[in-house]
Parts: structure tokens; C-alpha cells; sequence
């Protein structure tokens, strides 16, 4: 750690709440860790890049404190589209509004595609650097050198390695987080878990499955909407729309005998109601449209500029 120590700065037990933006390169477990940090499953996951999309908001009440976590979509850095850029502002929006900065890396990497995205932190915005993945560094004896040459970083707060996967790390990075919140009111109910409706959460759901059963088969630039949420008492009715470019890609996603989207539909529809706490009725259907991640209007009109 560079500087004063954060818990000399602000006394135990005082009401605090502040905004955390978790940025990075895609695919370091930006939403993983937010997840962890919430403790609960908010931000879709999967082993595809550019999972996630859009700003998302994570709320953790714990004591005096509430944490406002902003999961952001992982830096484009080499694509040009108009989703990608729209991706993009939504990085660079989050990282001006914030009052804390969660850098992730993987832990004994640091290569140029994440330091192009530490620049983008706003000079003297305090920044925690999290090496995540921490598990899957085999020699210990190797991480040490590396952190110790990040720390001669001043533009560094705090350097804290972890596996976002345990819930034990999420634990002691909230600690260490909680100092650098301002002293203020909550800034939403104590109970509230996101600032996002269930119709924006079912259809990150749906998209979460469409990439996890597809694989690296489907271009990223496939899309879900939500083209009807509607509740009758405690069910929630729902017909959704997958987009994808091009009809070689619709039939992947149906599958043999529409045996994948039935899996897809299935998983999700199971997904949403243990989130929402609630039964499900689900009608999903596949929808070509060409072209449309170049397309600036209908990236906005898909949803994508927040």
C-alpha cells in the first residue's frame, strides 16, 4: 500500500456508502467478483469475451455501510463496431462518476492491453489493484517479485491479490474497500441487491445461457430481447427474442431437432426463477438481423447505450 493507511483516515462504525467501479480487460472475472462482493449471482458469467455489457449495479448493505459495486463491460481494445464502442463509453462514463476504482488483472500478469485500461483511470482517483485468480498461479515464489514492482506504482492505493471465487477474499477486500467510502446516507434501500428491473436481469440471463451452451461457436454479437414481461400475480410471463447476423447462426442456436434452444430456454427459465423467487413461463424464438452490432441506431435501440 502506498500513502496513509485508510483505517488511520475515518473512524470504525460510521455510516458510509460510495460507488466502486470494477473495471478491466475482459475475461480477468470483473463479474465474478462483483457476484462475490454481493453475495449473490447478479452479473452473467462465461468463459466467452464481452459477456458482460452493460454498467450494472451491485448493492451490498452491511452494517453502517453500503457498497454500490459498478460491474462494467470489459475494454474493448480491439474492435471497432458500434457495440464495441458503445461498450466502451460505458467504461469511461463509470470510471469518471466513482469514488473508488477495483482494477483487475490476473495475478502475475500485467500486459499492455491492461495497461492500456489503467489509463483510463482518471489521475488521483483512488485505485485498489485486485490480482485475481490467484489460485491458478502455481509458483508463489514468482508473484512476489511482481508485486513488489507494482508497488513501486504510485498511482496505486492498495495492491490485494485474490481469488474472486472465494468468498473468504471478497470478505477481506470488502475491509479493505470500506475506509475509502465517503461518510454519508445510503444512497439505496438496505434491502435493494441492483438498480436494474427483472426484465433487464431475465434477459441477461437468457444471454448467459445462449453463450455458455453455444460456446465459442456463436459470435459475441448475438443479442437478446425482451420483447414482453408481463406479471399475472406471482408468475412471471415472458416471450424473448435471440438475435444473431446471420441464418447459419440461427440454426446453432436451435440446434438438431431445437434441441439447443430448448436446453438454452430451459436453464435460463430455471435461472430466473430462483432470482426472482417466482414461477416463470418462458417463450424464447430466434430472430436474424444482419449487420446489427455496426449498426448504431439499432445498437441503441437494442439497449446499449446506458
Amino acid at each position: 500500500m502506498n500513502g496513509t493507511p485508510a483505517e488511520d483516515l475515518h473512524p470504525p462504525g460510521v455510516k458510509r456508502f460510495g460507488t466502486i467501479a470494477i473495471v478491466g480487460r475482459p475475461n480477468v472475472g470483473k463479474s465474478t467478483l462483483l457476484n462475490s462482493l454481493v453475495g449473490q449471482k447478479i452479473s452473467i458469467t462465461s468463459d466467452k469475451a464481452q459477456t458482460t455489457r452493460h454498467r450494472l449495479l451491485g448493492l451490498l448493505t452491511e452494517g453502517p455501510v453500503q457498497f454500490a459495486f459498478v460491474d462494467t463491460p470489459g475494454f474493448q481494445l480491439r474492435h471497432t463496431r458500434a457495440l464495441n464502442r458503445a461498450m466502451n463509453r460505458t467504461v469511461t462514463a463509470a470510471l469518471a462518476e466513482v469514488d473508488l476504482v477495483l482494477w483487475v488483472v490476473e495475478a502475475g500478469q500485467l500486459n499492455a492491453d491492461d495497461a492500456r485500461v489503467g489509463a483510463l483511470i482518471p489521475p488521483g482517483k483512488p485505485t485498489i489493484l485486485v490480482a485475481n485468480k490467484l489460485d491458478r498461479v502455481h509458483s508463489r515464489e514468482r508473484l512476489l517479485p511482481w508485486l513488489q514492482g507494482l508497488g513501486a506504482n504510485k498511482a496505486l492505493t492498495e495492491i490485494v491479490p485474490l481469488s474472486a471465487r472465494k468468498p473468504a477474499d471478497a470478505k477481506r477486500l470488502l475491509g479493505i474497500i470500506t475506509p475509502y467510502l465517503p461518510e454519508g446516507d445510503w444512497g439505496y434501500d438496505a434491502e435493494a441487491l441492483t438498480d436494474r428491473s427483472e426484465r433487464f436481469l431475465a434477459a441477461e440471463i437468457l444471454r448467459e445461457k445462449l453463450f455458455r451452451l453455444t460456446g465459442d461457436e456463436l459470435p459475441y454479437s448475438s443479442a437478446v430481447l425482451i420483447e414482453r414481461f408481463e406479471e399475472e400475480g406471482t408468475l412471471r410471463r415472458i416471450a424473448a427474442a435471440i438475435v444473431v447476423e446471420r441464418d447459419g447462426h440461427k440454426a446453432m442456436v436451435i440446434g438438431a431437432g431445437g434441441e439447443r434452444l430448448k436446453r438454452i430456454s430451459t436453464e435460463a427459465r430455471l435461472e430466473m426463477q430462483r432470482l426472482f423467487d417466482a414461477p416463470v413461463f418462458l417463450e424464447v424464438w430466434v430472430k436474424t438481423r444482419s449487420g446489427w452490432a455496426d449498426d448504431q441506431r439499432a445498437v441503441r435501440a437494442f439497449g446499449y447505450e446506458d
